[in-house]
C-alpha cells in the first residue's frame, strides 16, 4: 500500500510519501513514489504516485523519455503539465487495459502533481486513473493518495493557506505517523520534498528513516500529547446518565 500527501501553502509546497510496496505479506519491497523534474531557474515539477506499481512506473517512463515538445518541463504552465501526465496515463491504459481485463486486474493508479513554472505561482493537482484531474484551492489546500483515511484528521484541523511551511512539514509528518501507526502496509523510509515559492529549484529533498531524530521526536511527542489530551477530557460518569436500551 502507499500513502502520499502534498500540501500547498502560501510559502510553498510540501510533499511526503512512504516507500513500501507489497503484493502480499511475503512480497514487500521499497520503491520511491516521488519523482522530481526540474530545470533550475525555470521550473520545478514533482510527481507522486499510488496504485499498481507497473502502471505508475510506465507513466513515469513515458514522462521521462518524452520528446521536448511534450515533456512536462516544456509545459507553459502547471495545468498543461498536469494535462501531459493525464495523456501519459491514457497511453498506458490504451496499451494495457485489454490485457488487464482479461486477467481480472483493475487499472488502478492515481497521482499528485505539484510545482511551479516561471511566470506563475505554485499549483497542486490530483490526477485520476482516467487522466482527468482537479486542482487544489484555498478551501482544499492538500491532496492525499493511497491509504488516506488515517492521516486526514490532522490535515483538516491544521492545514490552511496561511500555515507556515515549517508547520506544513510537521503536520505532514504527523499525518504520516498516524498512518504508519494504523496500517502496516505503509512503511519507512519516507521521502520528504519541500519547495519554497519562487525558488525554481529544490533545496530540500531527504529520505527519513526510523532513526531520524526529528521524526522520532514528532512521533513520540504526538503520542504523548494525544494521551495527555485524552486524560484531561471530563469523565462521562455513566452512573449519573440514563440511556435507553438499543432496540
Amino acid at each position: 500500500m502507499t500513502y502520499c500527501v502534498a500540501t500547498k501553502v502560501q510559502d510553498g509546497l510540501v510533499f511526503l510519501s512512504d516507500s513500501r510496496t507489497n503484493a502480499g505479506i511475503d512480497q514487500v519491497s521499497t520503491f520511491r513514489k516521488t519523482t522530481l523534474f526540474q530545470r533550475e531557474g525555470e521550473c520545478v515539477v514533482v510527481l507522486m504516485s499510488a496504485g499498481n506499481l507497473a502502471i505508475t512506473q510506465s507513466v513515469q517512463e513515458i514522462l521521462r523519455t518524452a520528446p521536448e515538445e511534450s515533456s512536462v518541463l516544456s509545459a507553459g504552465n502547471m495545468f498543461e503539465a498536469a494535462s501531459r501526465v493525464g495523456t501519459a496515463v491514457r497511453q498506458v491504459y490504451a496499451r494495457d487495459d485489454e490485457v488487464f481485463k482479461a486477467m481480472g486486474i483493475d487499472f488502478n493508479c492515481s497521482f499528485i502533481l505539484g510545482g511551479q513554472i516561471k511566470g506563475e505561482g505554485c499549483r497542486l493537482f490530483h490526477i485520476y486513473a482516467a487522466g482527468n484531474f482537479i486542482e487544489a484551492q484555498a478551501e482544499s489546500p492538500y491532496f492525499q493518495i493511497g491509504e488516506a483515511k488515517y492521516g486526514k484528521p490532522i490535515l483538516d484541523r491544521v492545514i490552511e493557506p496561511e500555515t507556515s511551511l515549517d508547520d506544513a512539514v510537521k503536520c505532514a509528518l504527523i499525518s504520516m505517523d498516524s498512518t504508519l501507526k494504523s496500517n502496516i502496509s505503509v512503511g519507512l523510509p519516507l521521502d520528504l520534498l519541500v519547495y519554497q515559492v519562487n525558488d525554481l529549484s529544490v533545496k530540500y529533498h531527504v529520505s527519513i528513516t526510523e532513526d531520524d531524530p526529528y521524526f522520532m521526536a514528532v512521533r513520540s511527542g504526538w503520542s504523548e500529547r494525544i494521551r495527555e489530551a485524552f486524560q484531561t477530557m471530563p469523565p462521562i460518569n455513566l452512573a449519573s446518565r440514563r440511556y435507553s436500551s438499543a432496540s
